[in-house]
Formats: C-alpha cells, structure tokens, sequence
C-alpha cells in the first residue's frame, strides 16, 4: 500500500465559485488513488468577496495575502488559487512563504511542449496580459480574440458566473476557439477558469491546455514531491 501524501493544499477561491469547485473535481480527478486516504487533503477559502483584481489590485493583493495566510495557520504547505486573472495580483499570497503553484507558468508550458509557436488565449483582459507576456518571454506568437469576438467573450465569461452552461454558450465559446484555429494557433488556453466550464478539448481543432486542469495537475506533483 502507497503512502498516503501527508502534505495539505491550500486553495484561494471563490473567483469565481463554479470555477473553483470545477478545479476541486479536476484535482480528486488528476490525484492517483484507490481509496480515501491517498487522496489530497485540502484547506479551501472559497473567497467570492475578494477585491476586483483589476479595479483594485493593491486591495485584491492584500486580501490574497491575508487568505494565504490563514491556510498557511491551519496548515496548509503548498498553496494555490484557480483564477488566472488574480496572478496579477498574487504577490500577497507568496509573501506567506509557501511554495505557490503558479498557474500562468504551468499553463503556458503545457500549451507550448507539442512544438505549437503560435498560441490563441481565450481569457479576460487581465488574464491575456499574463499570458501574452508568458508566451512571448519563450518566443511564442500570441492570438487573441479580435472584433466582436472580444464583447462575446466577457459575456459568455459573466454568464458562467451566472450559472449560464448550456448548449448556447457551448457552441459560441466554441466558435471563439475555432476563430482563434483558423487564424493560425497551433494550440488554444482556457486561459479563464470560467472557459473550461463552457469549452472541452474535442470542441477544438487543435491541443487546448485547460488551465484549471493543468493547476490541477500540477498540484498533484507539488504535493507528492
């Protein structure tokens, strides 16, 4: 019998709440288990109050640092927190002193390992900023969303966080994805968590890195290590 890890994960969440409890399903499905007790154990601060990221970044870092320190109190190890966007703003949570699983870094590099140089990246403005400056620090092409595509992004995002999933907004997040395909992208980042919710790797025409997966993931081998 394996040993069970003895490490804690602690999660930032609640931006946005569906996202998050997507991450958790996505890590007890990344964690290898036959039972209870080789699962992760997770301390999780479902947060949907904390400041607005990008209206408020010094006030969203500071709340990010106090979250990160009361899991680290109730004795969580290693820390992490599926919202991309709020990266941004994370300096608060590794001022804590626990190793942080940063979700930009493992993303990109997932989007990147099949050889793909030119990258579409589905994500709120925040969110793309991350990820154009990560993908072009390794000499990627970044694609982004152009025209009206923009507008019908942030409403498919604003209407997962309104419980909004159903075939509708499948097919349009689907078709953002295929725009971005047919302009060249060699691979695609739900570069959002809320994305993930509306959009699965067989809707796309090429690898999509979903990068709640791909914080899941690495998660696991953070913990393990």
């Amino acid at each position: 019998m394996k040993t069970p890890p003895t490490r804690i994960l602690g999660v930032l969440g609640g931006m946005g709440p569906a996202a998050t409890t997507d991450f958790l399903l996505k890590l007890q499905a990344a964690t290898p288990a036959g039972r209870d007790a080789d699962h992760i154990r997770v301390l999780m601060d479902l947060n949907p109050r904390v400041p607005d990221r990008m209206a408020e970044p010094e006030a969203a870092t500071a709340e990010l640092g106090r979250m990160a320190e009361r899991l680290k109190a109730m004795g969580a190890g290693v820390l992490a927190m599926p919202c991309n966007t709020a990266h941004a703003t994370a300096d608060g949570i590794r001022a804590a002193g626990l190793p942080f699983v940063d979700m930009i870094a493992e993303t990109t590099a997932e989007a990147l390992k099949d050889g793909a140089r030119t990258v579409g990246v589905l994500a709120t403005p925040g969110g793309e900023a991350l990820y154009q400056a990560a993908l072009n620090a390794a000499g990627a092409t970044v694609l982004l969303p152009e025209g009206d595509d923009r507008p019908a992004l942030a409403a498919l995002i604003r209407g997962v966080k309104a419980g909004e999933t159903g075939p509708e907004a499948r097919a349009a997040m689907a078709a953002l994805a295929a725009g971005l395909v047919a302009r060249g992208a060699g691979a695609v980042i739900a570069g959002c968590t809320e994305v993930p919710l509306l959009l699965a790797a067989p809707d796309v025409a090429a690898p999509l890195a979903d990068s709640a997966e791909v914080l899941a993931w690495a998660c696991v081998r953070a913990i393990q290590n």
